[in-house]
């Protein structure tokens, strides 16, 4: 693996490419998408009832930076 070449293996939140706290970027890391992509996803299902805050707090709290 490069080392420019991130690691798509572990779960952080990035120190670059943050808009908040980097939750939907490092998601985005993980899984090989766009981190808009992510964070489009991520307001569109604020519009439907649920604990997607909640759950972007906690990931905010557990996930360790880079």
């Amino acid at each position: 693996m490069n080392m420019a070449e991130p690691a798509r293996g572990r779960l952080y939140r990035p120190r670059n490419n943050r808009w908040i706290a980097g939750v939907c970027s490092g998601l985005a890391l993980r899984f090989g998408l766009s981190p808009n992509l992510v964070r489009l996803l991520f307001v569109l299902s604020c519009l439907l009832p649920g604990p997607q805050v909640l759950i972007y707090i906690l990931l905010w709290i557990i996930l360790p930076s880079e």
